[in-house]
């Protein structure tokens, strides 16, 4: 299988289960932001513990599934000779929650906000949660043109959630404070 195939060559292309669309379509401009954040989770995943390598990791590989999810839409035709695209389902963000809950045990209490940035590992997460969140924008624009899969915005949701938990515990595990934001400064 080539890398290249040409068919894009002209400004559209092709989502699961048949069809082209321009690549300015909402639909592509969605899975591109997934596609960008499963980038930059990797960035996130170079110097960071184990633990937390393999949690980026796991994510990276749901990111794959949303992807798919936001690539097909919901009314493709999964003809007999085609496989059936993955959908992100309850169980995806129910897993992020739990590690939400997991990876705030070891933490201080949050009593106030603070400012994005901390240890390399943690400036990183801080980072992709922002795409995240650009990310779960775009589905949401893309969705109100069309019909997506609900649970792919609650996903992204509870994963910039869980992104920001895990800059927290990066840094923690680093020994870097955490810088209180303070207004009127």
């Amino acid at each position: 299988m080539r890398i290249y195939t040409r068919t894009g060559d002209q400004g559209e292309t092709g989502l699961f289960g048949g069809g082209r669309v321009p690549k300015t379509h909402p639909r592509v401009a969605a899975y591109g932001e997934v596609d960008e954040l499963n980038a930059a989770l990797g960035v996130c995943a170079l110097g960071a513990d184990p633990e937390l390598r393999s949690l980026i990791q796991s994510i990276q590989a749901d990111l794959f599934i949303v992807g798919a999810d936001l690539a097909t839409p919901p009314e493709a035709i999964q003809g007999e000779h085609r496989r059936p695209v993955p959908r992100v389902s309850e169980s995806l963000p129910a897993r992020l929650e739990n590690e939400i809950d997991r990876l705030e045990e070891g933490l201080p209490a949050l009593t106030t906000c603070i400012l994005p940035g901390g240890g390399e590992v943690g400036a990183r997460l801080h980072l992709a949660r922002t795409i995240c969140r650009r990310a779960e924008r775009a589905v949401l624009a893309a969705a109100g043109r069309e019909t997506a899969n609900p649970e792919v915005l609650v996903y992204l949701n509870r994963l910039s959630d869980l992104l920001f938990v895990a800059a927290r515990a990066a840094n923690h595990r680093a020994g870097v404070p955490e810088t209180a934001w303070r207004s009127g400064r």
